[in-house]
């Protein structure tokens, strides 16, 4: 089997394994414990924090750990939603965002606070103009992700966060940038970035663990009630052993960056000309996104169908974001992006890792293509029909 589905979960590295194994053995103590296994595994907590914020060109004081990126989503959104609701309660997003910020905005509007759903043009991007133009007084709040998890579409956040503060100052700016961390270079300063959220298992790290980068002076409105863990912002005991294991795994895929992203755009055009030469496939990935992701339809068949003929073949992919696979309508991002019906129906997402290589890209163009002319005829007999 050939593994395609890295924006849905990575293997962790060998080295973070190791990590979170030894640290789980040696350093099981509670960090609020006040007794010597206590007092070590706060060691290692602090340490883990450090190199996380080193990474990030943060502050350790900036660094909030969390469960993954739906945690630090709503953390993020509904914490300054609730904190700085004296300014407004107005909040601005796309409509193409993963589920854990476009529900949670869902979730705050049903409450009472009014928000804005930027649309996308054709390649999954925002209008860095339309954006400027309804941003108020009392916008709290701007959350735009980095990289798109389903087609790989990248937002130009540093002339996103310049628009927002030159409108206002105030309006905090969240960046969701789970799919972006370890395939393209982040850059909190240059983004002005207010709030930056990321999960530790799509950059291969531990699933479970994931942080919150909170800037100096912004302060949250608490979501989980407790102790005073995490500087006050997420009451429960810290998973000592994922904080190490994702450190590890962040500096890994950052220094790796780079040369991953060189490879993964190779093989992403290599992969984007082998599917174009299967007739009745399209493309909804472009050049200008992200190099790893690579997401495609074909009309006519369903999405499970292709996923798992495909994995007859010895191919593992997914049809949208794995948070909404098991949902048989259309695709909201490809919708939004102004596909059709049928493309948004019909869409397969495959997403690169470290290991891949041009032979792998060759077989899997080649089952591609063999599960096309398996289902030909009856794609041809259900347009027909139509």
């Amino acid at each position: 089997m050939i593994y395609w589905d890295h924006a849905a979960t990575t293997p962790p590295y060998e080295d973070v394994i190791n990590t979170m194994s030894e640290i789980m053995k040696l350093h099981y103590g509670n960090p609020s414990a006040l007794h010597q296994y206590g007092e070590a595994a706060q060691k290692v907590l602090k340490r883990a924090r450090e190199v996380c914020a080193t990474q990030l060109n943060a502050l350790p004081g900036e660094v909030v750990f969390t469960s993954g990126a739906t945690e630090g989503n709503n953390m993020a959104i509904k914490g300054a939603a609730m904190q700085y609701r004296s300014r407004g309660k107005h909040i601005v997003t796309t409509m193409t965002e993963h589920p854990s910020v476009y529900e949670c905005c869902k979730q705050l509007e049903s409450l009472g606070w009014e928000v804005t759903f930027l649309p996308v043009n054709a390649d999954g991007v925002i209008d860095v103009n339309v954006l400027a133009d309804v941003i108020r007084k009392d916008t709290v709040l701007v959350s735009v992700m980095h990289v798109n998890n389903e087609t790989g579409a990248t937002q130009p956040l540093a002339e996103i966060g310049q628009a927002i503060k030159e409108r206002n100052a105030r309006t905090l700016f969240h960046v969701d940038g789970v799919q972006g961390y370890g395939k393209l270079p982040v850059d909190l300063s240059a983004w002005q970035a207010d709030l930056y959220s990321l999960s530790a298992h799509k950059f291969n790290g531990p699933r479970g663990m994931g942080l919150l980068y909170v800037r100096q002076g912004v302060e949250l409105f608490p979501l989980l009630s407790g102790g005073s863990q995490e500087f006050g912002y997420r009451a429960g005991t810290e998973n000592v052993a994922g904080a190490a294991a994702m450190s590890k795994a962040l500096r890994l895929s950052r220094e790796g960056q780079p040369d991953f992203y060189k490879q993964a755009a190779e093989l992403k055009q290599l992969l984007l000309q082998g599917i174009s030469e299967i007739p009745g496939w399209v493309a909804n990935s472009y050049d200008t996104g992200a190099p790893h992701i690579i997401h495609c339809s074909y009309p006519g068949l369903k999405p499970e169908v292709l996923v798992h003929a495909l994995e007859e073949n010895g191919m593992l992919l997914s049809t949208k974001s794995a948070c909404s696979s098991k949902l048989s309508e259309p695709s909201r991002v490809l919708l939004a992006m102004g596909k059709s019906e049928d493309i948004a129906s019909s869409g397969i997402r495959i997403s690169l890792g470290r290991e891949h290589t041009r032979e792998d890209v060759r077989l899997l163009v080649e089952a591609i293509s063999s599960v096309c002319q398996r289902f030909q005829p009856l794609t041809n007999r259900e347009g027909n029909q139509k």
